[in-house]
């Protein structure tokens, strides 16, 4: 399923991270553990990644990594402050340096007028910070929302450790 450029990305990634000395971990609801899989594609990546928790049900959520039920509740598993909580749970979870999380709506099914087929929130926090990002893919079919959902994570990475 995955293809050379995201393939290219994965390496950078390790490179990046492995340069500075920082380890990361994934948590991921609608990628499955695509992220970690790109990742871990590259030879040395145990060098920088900690590992990843595959969160795909609102309980795993809860019980992996600390997303508060009450959270879900409120705003929905598709959300904003679902995927801050995701990456910040991680991170503490985790004790590593990044962590990086997706929570989306896949499809082919599952959509709304509210969260539409397409719609992933991603989250990378840090000990200092986290960043949030929005992706309104569309329609394009439940595998290419997955590939384009890692692509943008690690792309975020990329950003967060800019040369």
């Amino acid at each position: 399923m995955l293809d050379n450029e995201t393939l290219a990305l994965a390496k950078k990634v390790n490179d990046r991270l492995i340069l500075a000395s920082h380890m990361m971990v994934t948590a991921e609801s609608c990628t499955g553990g695509l992220i970690a899989g790109a990742i871990t594609s590259v030879s040395g990546s145990s060098a920088m990644l900690y590992g990843g928790f595959v969160t795909y049900s609102n309980r795993a959520k809860t019980a992996m990594i600390d997303v508060p039920q009450a959270l879900i509740e409120q705003h929905g598993a598709v959300s904003e402050p679902v995927a801050r909580a995701m990456a910040e749970g991680a991170l503490r979870r985790a004790g590593v340096d990044l962590a990086i999380s997706v929570t989306g709506v896949a499809g082919p099914g599952g959509g709304s007028d509210q969260k539409p087929i397409g719609l992933v929130h991603f989250g990378l926090a840090t000990p200092d910070e986290t960043l949030l990002r929005q992706e309104r893919f569309g329609d394009l079919g439940r595998d290419m929302i997955r590939l384009e959902t890692v692509r943008v994570a690690l792309e975020m990475i990329l950003e967060a450790y800019a040369p």
